[in-house]
């Protein structure tokens, strides 16, 4: 999804690129002003894709989410990055609507829709902190500790360990973040190999133990970023909100000074 984002966007400032790079007092005889600007077929119907892009994948993120809309078929989790991907591609295409000319009521969307786009990749960083179920479905802090396995009895059970690598396994992995350990996965990986563990060996010790760290780290950070998410909502919504009421009025705006497209 991310290539189709840089590519649509390579693609759109190759085509336009002579327009957009015209001062704004030139533009109007340029040999493709009718085509390019705003009012355009070609500007306005990126304007009309790009709003439509927005809007379907809110509408259809929030009805999965909180009225569990084809809950069957639609995982959150992959929802939400077609979601994101929808509200990241939609505000480019805006961005070449606009020809990047900003003034008035048009420039307040289109920086609330910047906000948007920023705090919603910030809210993805947060979301996916948070470890949740195949369906999507967050996980509480019992639920997630009970994810955890006893890694020492395994790594004295299975593969004989001694007693110093095990304790130095257990200070990885502990989900106290007050405590930092003092060892590494490449201290581990040299203590294997001192110990003559064999390579294969070796590697399923280091991919356990780096699982088992990342799950002590999510643990510990969970409540941090369980609120972090609640506030997140408090800037996130109201940005999206500003920016689909304007975006709402200048539609309006627009078919009554009697702008059409190919209708």
């Amino acid at each position: 999804m991310a290539l189709i984002v840089i590519l649509t966007t390579i693609y759109l400032t190759y085509t336009g690129y002579s327009y957009y790079h015209t001062s704004l007092e030139e533009r109007f005889y340029h040999p493709h002003y009718n085509w390019f600007k705003s009012s355009g077929i070609y500007g306005q119907g990126l304007g009309i894709l790009g709003t439509f892009l927005i809007l379907f994948g809110v509408t259809i993120y929030i009805a999965r989410k909180r009225y569990n809309f084809m809950v069957k078929y639609l995982r959150l989790k992959y929802l939400l990055e077609f979601h994101i991907f929808l509200c990241i591609l939609g505000p480019i295409l805006i961005l070449f609507h606009t020809a990047f000319k900003f003034g008035g009521i048009v420039s307040i969307a289109f920086w609330s829709m910047v906000l948007v786009v920023l705090s919603g990749v910030v809210g993805r960083y947060i979301y996916i902190q948070i470890p949740r179920t195949i369906e999507g479905r967050e996980l509480s802090l019992n639920e997630v500790k009970s994810l955890k396995t006893d890694l020492a009895t395994i790594l004295s059970n299975k593969f004989k360990l001694e007693f110093t690598t095990i304790q130095m396994v257990v200070s990885l992995t502990n989900e106290d973040s007050s405590e930092k350990s003092k060892f590494t996965i490449g201290s581990l990986r040299k203590e294997l190999q001192k110990n003559n563990v064999p390579k294969s060996e070796c590697v399923a010790i280091l991919r356990m133990v780096k699982k088992e760290k990342t799950l002590s780290g999510k643990i510990a950070r969970l409540q941090t970023m369980q609120k972090l998410l609640k506030y997140w909502h408090v800037v996130h919504l109201p940005f999206a909100l500003i920016m689909l009421l304007i975006v709402v009025i200048h539609v309006a705006v627009t078919l009554t000074l009697g702008y059409k497209w190919i209708f």
